[in-house]
């Protein structure tokens, strides 16, 4: 898989104990070496089993960490329960002590604005570990199919989500039906995603089982994005027996 490193477990549960630990263990060693790391989080179900381990490890110096997250609707109200800062808010960054937690502002005044006040956060806290997954259309973060740029002039910027994209936040449970799903939101693009030294992917589901196949078959471009994965040394691809199951058959 060029550089990408595939690991597959027997269920949700034990993948999101193995994830909690690498990304760990990596946080520990990084901080060997420095006073403070930055990582960005996916906020997503998939992430649910990962981040309810990794958010019971006390070994993990978590005031030594500045938080960000990777993307985030428009046009919802400010605190509204489907926006990913809540998600992550709730499941995490209340949990532990960061140094600091930075959100991207979905119900800001000027959208444009917003992009560069948080691209200017990421040129001062260079990624060091990002933790994300794979959309059911290959898409990491929101660079949807047609719009992902591995070679982005932008870290931050606005998308319109495609219909598989929303489709996917209906069958997450995170929207009743498609037409309550936001058609815009902002994302970190595919070059601030892949800057960082350390990168856990974790994908567990049937329903995500046609696009980890197709991240590991289908050649490297834009047409699938998390297909760069396999040119990132430092990746790691982190699965269930029910996300390989496709890659098998």
């Amino acid at each position: 898989m060029e550089n990408l490193k595939v690991q597959v477990f027997g269920d949700r549960k034990s993948l999101g104990l193995e994830a909690a630990q690498l990304v760990g263990n990596k946080i520990k060693k990084l901080l060997n070496n420095k006073d403070e790391i930055n990582i960005i989080f996916a906020a997503a179900p998939s992430q649910n089993e990962f981040l309810e381990e990794f958010v019971k490890d006390d070994t993990i110096p978590w005031e030594s960490i500045n938080a960000f997250h990777m993307d985030e609707y428009l046009g919802l109200p400010d605190g509204a329960l489907q926006t990913f800062g809540h998600f992550l808010t709730s499941r995490l960054f209340d949990k532990r002590p960061f140094k600091s937690v930075n959100l991207l502002n979905g119900a800001a005044q000027d959208f444009n604005e917003e992009c560069v006040r948080y691209a200017k956060l990421l040129l001062k806290f260079p990624a060091d570990i990002v933790c994300l997954g794979i959309g059911e259309n290959t898409h990491i973060a929101f660079n949807d199919p047609g719009q992902a740029d591995f070679n982005d002039r932008e870290l931050v910027k606005v998308v319109q989500l495609d219909t598989a994209c929303r489709q996917q936040q209906v069958n997450d449970k995170c929207f009743r039906q498609i037409s309550d799903v936001p058609e815009f939101a902002i994302t970190l693009t595919i070059p601030a995603l892949t800057s960082a030294q350390f990168i856990s992917c974790v994908v567990p589901g049937r329903l995500k089982a046609t696009a980890v196949c197709h991240t590991l078959r289908q050649p490297v471009s834009a047409a699938y994005p998390s297909t760069i994965l396999r040119e990132k040394h430092g990746a790691v691809l982190l699965l269930d027996k029910d996300g390989f199951s496709a890659y098998n058959s």
